[in-house]
């Protein structure tokens, strides 16, 4: 059997070099296609119990930013800006004691990041999801409908937030969020 490498394409590489969104300058919204390091998946064991403190565990120690999503009962996102081997992912498995399992998701998952001082007008758009700060605190996050696409929405800062799509769905959320974002100064062709 030949060795080979698997050739990495970023689904949001045109919003990067401009041709269809570049990150824009606007002061009241800015899209970001953010780095696709990893996206671990993962699931509680049956009578695992809680969970809460133990999760974290995976994204130390490797010197890049982690955060933590809840997903669903007994399911989370530790997402990161650096990619990691499947070595690296499997060595992270006995940190959870056996309590839960992980599923690489980074082939499959993008994240998305828009911020500004219109950034709740903008998501209550496409979303029933209440954003509010007081109601949607910073860490807090929430699987729901952008649209028609659905993605997790994580707040990550008073005036930001982060959306994890799958990755078929990138390019068309991105495109959305840009015409929900017109009315703040947007360009359409430009992202700015």
């Amino acid at each position: 059997m030949a060795d080979f490498a698997l050739l990495h394409r970023p689904a949001l590489a045109d919003a990067k070099s401009g041709s269809f969104g570049a990150p824009s300058t606007n002061s009241r919204i800015m899209l970001t296609a953010l780095p696709e390091g990893h996206v671990l998946h993962v699931l509680a064991a049956r009578g695992s119990g809680d969970l809460t403190d133990l999760i974290p565990r995976i994204g130390v120690g490797d010197g890049t930013p982690h955060a933590v999503r809840p997903y669903g009962p007994g399911q989370w996102f530790v997402i990161g800006d650096a990619p990691l081997s499947a070595a690296e992912i499997f060595a992270k498995t006995p940190l959870l004691d056996g309590k839960a399992s992980i599923s690489d998701q980074g082939h499959g998952r993008v994240r998305i990041g828009i911020s500004g001082m219109s950034v709740e007008a903008v998501l209550a758009k496409g979303t029933a999801v209440d954003l509010a700060l007081p109601n949607f605190p910073v860490g807090h996050s929430a699987m729901t409908l952008i649209g028609h696409i659905s993605a997790l929405i994580s707040r990550t800062g008073p005036e930001s937030f982060e959306l994890l799509v799958l990755r078929g769905f990138a390019e068309s959320l991105w495109d959305e969020l840009i015409q929900m974002s017109l009315e703040f100064g947007i360009d359409a062709r430009t992202g700015k």
